[in-house]
Parts: C-alpha cells; structure tokens; sequence
C-alpha cells in the first residue's frame, strides 16, 4: 500500500528554528512555553510506528527518520494549540469527528492521518489543534485578508520551535529537502501560512 507523505506541509516553516539555542537535557523541542520531552517523543514514535506495520507501509517510503517525521508534527501541534488557546478558539467534539474522516488525497482517512505523522488510533489532539489554529486565521479575518495573515505570522512566528541538535540537522525545508518526495496532501490554511513563511524568510542561526 502506497502512501503520499505530506512531508513539505509536516516541515513547512522549521527553517525558521535552525538556530543553535539552549536545550534543556531531555528535550526533543521547545515550543512557546511547552516543553516536548525525548520521552515523549519516543512514544509517539513507538505508537506512529505501530500504525505502519498495522497498514503494512514500509517506514522507507516516509523518506525521512520517523523520530525526525514525528517530531516535526509534535512541534507544530504543539505551536498550533498553543496559538488556538491563546485567542480562545474552541473545537468540537463532533468538529473532531467530522475532521478525522477526511481522506485528503489518500485512499482512506487513516492513510491521510498517517501521512501527517499521526497514529490513526489516537487522532484527536492533532486534529483539535489544526482546527483550533485554523479558526484563529479566520477570527483574524481569513486567509484572503492580508492584515489577517499578517497577525497569523506574526504570532505563528512567536512560537518557532527549537529542537535538539541530536535529531540532525534542519535546512531550508525542515530536516530533509520535501521537493524529494511525492505529491502532499492539500495543505491547510494554516499549511499555506507556514509554507509563506518559509518563502518570505531567511533561516536564522
């Protein structure tokens, strides 16, 4: 079973944290104010590799490590909650339940989940963060307002990631060069403001 790796919308935008930072021991990233631990990243990783021997998906067709892959969509979940619950934007149950249906280009909805990095069995949190950060560019005023997009970035930006050198080393399109791999899921409006992002800035560092 084929799988169409949304690596270019998962990596979107890290260029813009490749910079040398303290790391606190233990830490896979930081994000804004949370801390993501090696701890868990190591579970989500056990639990997203789970889900590919499930799917019968060989791990080599993500075309990058899955420690890499999975920290990647930890780090901007992570960024995208943070930003939904700092303007007070809610999510629905059924909200959830409606997104976690969605195929995107993928056969079904649980190759979709697993081409963004997520376990299909525990999709909730990813999916509420998407939505929260989504519904905040349109309480901005939406993804054709430019003064919205500008705030979006603004505060997006506020919280770049910062990961541990020893999960390698980020370039211009997150760890690895996406234009290597196939055709990405339709980015969201949230993807697209990252993807901006990463045209309209310089990495630092």
């Amino acid at each position: 079973m084929k799988i169409k790796v949304a690596v270019a919308a998962a990596l979107a935008g890290l260029a813009l944290t490749a910079c040398s930072s303290p790391m606190e021991a233990g830490a896979a990233a930081v994000v804004g104010k949370e801390r993501i631990s090696s701890r868990d990243l190591n579970r989500n990783v056990q639990e997203y590799e789970a889900a590919l021997r499930k799917a019968s998906i060989d791990p080599s067709q993500l075309g990058v490590s899955i420690n890499q892959f999975v920290l990647s969509r930890m780090a901007e979940q992570s960024r995208q909650q943070q930003l939904a619950d700092k303007f007070g934007v809610q999510v629905t149950e059924t909200e959830i339940d409606t997104a976690a249906k969605e195929t995107g280009e993928q056969q079904t909805p649980e190759m979709n989940l697993l081409s963004k990095a997520v376990a299909p069995s525990n999709p909730r949190a990813y999916l509420r963060a998407l939505l929260g950060v989504n519904k905040v560019l349109e309480q901005f005023g939406g993804s054709d307002n430019q003064q919205a997009v500008d705030k979006f970035k603004v505060e997006y930006n506020a919280l770049a990631p910062v990961f541990s050198p020893r999960y390698g080393t980020i370039g211009q399109q997150g760890f690895v060069d996406a234009g290597r791999f196939g055709k990405a899921s339709a980015p969201s409006p949230a993807e697209q403001q990252q993807q901006q992002q990463q045209q309209q800035q310089q990495p630092q560092g």
